[in-house]
């Protein structure tokens, strides 16, 4: 099955849009989106807040695997792997992939041969 894709601004406001975009995705494959709505918001926030530059576009896919799983990605100019931090509850941001890494069977980086980066998360088929 091919990739669903969209370019999103490097813009916060846009992280919206990216949701938006996976749960029609999701809802036309007859998945749940719930937990895929809530990864992409936190991949796609911290590829334009950690990995992009203004005028910057953030690459986001949804795919199905060949074993059912869905995968959900996005992609920014940045190399720097995301690092999980130990939460600190006073803190108003820092637990995202805390959360994400609860709600996904795994998640990982992988490297563009053009610079910059993909941050993965595969996400279990749950039938709407």
């Amino acid at each position: 099955m091919e990739p669903s894709v969209i370019m999103i601004k490097a813009d916060v406001a846009a992280v919206r849009e990216a949701r938006e975009f996976v749960g029609m995705v999701f809802g036309s494959w007859g998945l749940e989106d719930y937990v895929a709505r809530t990864v992409v918001g936190e991949l796609a926030a911290n590829a334009v807040t950690h990995g992009s530059r203004e005028g910057d576009l953030v690459v986001v896919r949804a795919y199905r695997r060949d074993d059912g799983f869905a995968v959900v990605e996005a992609w920014d100019r940045s190399d720097a792997a995301p690092v999980m931090r130990p939460v600190d509850h006073a803190a108003e941001s820092g637990r995202g992939l805390v959360l994400m890494e609860a709600l996904v069977r795994r998640w990982g980086t992988r490297p563009l041969s053009e610079g910059g980066k993909v941050v993965w998360a595969e996400i279990e088929p749950v039938p709407a």
